[in-house]
């Protein structure tokens, strides 16, 4: 790990670090505690007893009527979806999208470390880039905060739908998911690409959105005309921010994107917040957490 890299993870770890420590392990355990349920035995009905936790097979072998018992697990899988395509890089405030990104997976990742749970990561673009699976331990958080900060993805563009496949079918105990991406995985009218892996994913984990995005993504300032990029497409073309049209235009189409992505979460009762590069994420995870 090259210099420059080991102070940017530590800077990192000794900020997240406490934050985990002083702030989020309540916050996080309260919001998470009771999410996973583990069979513990099998015991007579009593009156008032849940009937959905009835053991049929138990009941018909002893002609009398069973049900399940379960109890919190003490242990969660905590796995962070990052998205690592090129749009990651932008930022016009004193962090990127990329380097909020893995302040916030720091948090994530060191409030589940107190809590003694195991945290895995997905980095993924177009594809999936890489998968670290679940473990503990302060050395693992550090190896993934490392390689989110120097990871160089393979393709530019963003497919949550691939990430999400990937988490059923690697993961097959439940888990807390977090997705950590800017959403621009729509078609032409805004709508989400993956709302058919999404409606998989949640029957069988805890997924949570959590959509990070830079100020100028959601409003354009005038200056004049400009040469733009898309980081993910390569595309370039000079764009007049003078023209009130266009910003107009431009501010639209975020918020469409920002609209039926929340639409989308609704649906299947998944869980979001947006967090801008120039605001305290702090408070933002606080409220996130205690709405769950």
């Amino acid at each position: 790990m090259d210099t420059d890299l080991l102070s940017k993870v530590r800077k990192i770890e000794i900020r997240t670090r406490s934050l985990s420590h002083q702030i989020f392990a309540g916050e996080y355990h309260s919001a998470f505690k009771g999410r996973g349920m583990a069979f513990s035995e099998v015991r007579e009905y009593q009156f008032g007893d849940d009937v959905r936790s009835m053991d049929w097979n138990v009941t018909a072998r002893l002609r009398s009527p069973y049900i399940k018992v379960y109890e919190e697990e003490r242990e969660l899988t905590v796995v962070l979806l990052i998205d690592v395509s090129s749009s990651g890089v932008f930022g016009t405030t004193e962090k990127s999208k990329r380097e909020l990104a893995a302040e916030i997976a720091a948090v994530l990742s060191f409030s589940a470390s107190i809590n003694n749970d195991k945290v895995g990561a997905l980095f993924f673009s177009s594809k999936v880039e890489k998968f670290i699976p679940p473990k503990k331990g302060r050395s693992h958080l550090l190896r993934i905060i490392s390689e989110l900060l120097d990871f160089k993805p393979t393709t530019q563009g963003t497919n949550i739908s691939e990430a999400l496949r990937f988490l059923t079918n690697a993961i097959k105990k439940k888990c807390a998911a977090f997705v950590l991406t800017d959403l621009y995985d729509v078609d032409k009218e805004c709508k989400p690409n993956y709302e058919e892996a999404l409606k998989i994913a949640v029957n069988r984990h805890d997924i949570s959105f959590i959509n990070v995005y830079d100020p100028r993504e959601r409003e354009i300032p005038n200056v004049g005309f400009v040469r733009v990029r898309d980081a993910e497409s390569g595309r370039e073309s000079w764009v007049d921010t003078a023209s009130v049209y266009v910003r107009n235009y431009y501010t639209q189409w975020g918020q469409e994107v920002l609209k039926q992505a929340q639409q989308l979460f609704n649906k299947y009762r998944v869980d979001s917040v947006s967090i801008c590069t120039n605001e305290d994420y702090v408070k933002s995870l606080i409220k996130f957490f205690k709405q769950r």
